[in-house]
């Protein structure tokens, strides 16, 4: 099986892609930039990592992987896992390990592991169908040429070459102070009229709004009391899976010992394989997620796992 071609999958839905055992290919979003000495502009682009610490299974890519094989999660695991061993083997050995549209892998001399990514495809969707182009620079001599023509009919503008001629900053000097004279007292004007039309606007909106106040005052002798309803609302794609059922009443019994035991627990429906889900609580935050699939792994079961799947 070729493994990274699912982690290439996944880099354009997700900024990490974590491998069990292995570590976690993180993304970065950069900006387009421009190479000033080749005048080559390039898109903007996701830039690829690799984090060696990060090596917790969080169920994205096994359960990826065995949505697209059609097999069960835990035969998936098990396939990624022999593939990650076989991976760290070649490696032990000097081996670089090429994956195709992500990178290379390869240990140096003390045994850490280097990445070295591709620069073949562009993982952000948002330029998609966008490419580097080469565009030449602008020569600025004929602007140069227009303006000194100008100059000519109107002494106002005027180039470096003849910025020692006094007579041209002087009209010009003169023109500036006159407009500025201008439209100061122009703007001063429009402005107190702009304020005095205001205030009587506001002072005739508040007796509208007084007179209104007044004709609608009454009093509820009996007035009803205010209801306060606090719901939570499970949502999101990132499920906590406590465990699947193939009898249902299975299923209704762990979820009532769920919710004993402090959790948000709920079914989920049925999945593929006719069996039925209960998960200890749902999360919009893959991030939330992880830490509480932690959690629960640490505390009350070990066996739990993350479901990366949208709900209807």
């Amino acid at each position: 099986m070729r493994l990274d071609t699912y982690i290439s999958d996944l880099l354009y839905r997700y900024d990490c892609v974590t491998v069990p055992d292995l570590g976690a290919f993180v993304t970065s979003r950069v900006s387009a930039k421009v190479h000033s000495g080749t005048d080559t502009f390039y898109p903007p682009k996701k830039i690829i990592t690799f984090n060696e610490q990060i090596k917790t299974n969080d169920g994205l890519l096994v359960n990826y992987f065995s949505e697209v094989e059609k097999i069960p999660f835990e035969v998936g695991a098990q396939k990624i896992e022999k593939q990650v061993k076989v991976i760290k083997s070649f490696l032990a050995q000097g081996e670089v390990i090429n994956l195709q549209d992500i990178g290379e892998l390869k240990l140096n001399a003390e045994g850490r592991m280097l990445f070295e990514p591709s620069q073949h495809i562009n993982y952000l969707t948002d330029a998609f169908g966008l490419s580097h182009f080469i565009s030449n620079s602008i020569s600025r001599e004929v602007y140069k040429e227009e303006a000194e023509a100008l100059e000519k009919v109107i002494p106002i503008a005027i180039t470096p070459e003849k910025r020692n001629n006094k007579s041209y900053l002087k009209y010009a000097a003169i023109a500036v102070l006159g407009l500025a004279i201008a439209g100061t007292v122009y703007t001063n004007q429009y402005f107190n009229k702009v304020e005095q039309h205001n205030v009587a606007a506001q002072e005739e909106a508040y007796e509208q709004v007084d007179k209104k106040v007044q004709e609608a005052t009454f009093v509820i002798s009996n007035p009803l009391p205010v209801a306060t309803l606090k719901l939570n609302k499970q949502t999101g794609p990132y499920h906590i899976v406590a465990g699947a059922f193939r009898v249902e009443e299975n299923s209704v019994k762990k979820v009532q010992q769920l919710i004993d035991a402090g959790y948000k627990a709920r079914k989920i429906g049925v999945n593929k394989y006719g069996l039925h889900e209960v998960v200890y609580d749902s999360y919009s935050d893959r991030v939330e997620a992880l830490n509480a699939l932690r959690n629960i792994r640490n505390t009350h079961n070990k066996e739990a796992w993350l479901l990366v799947k949208n709900l209807d």
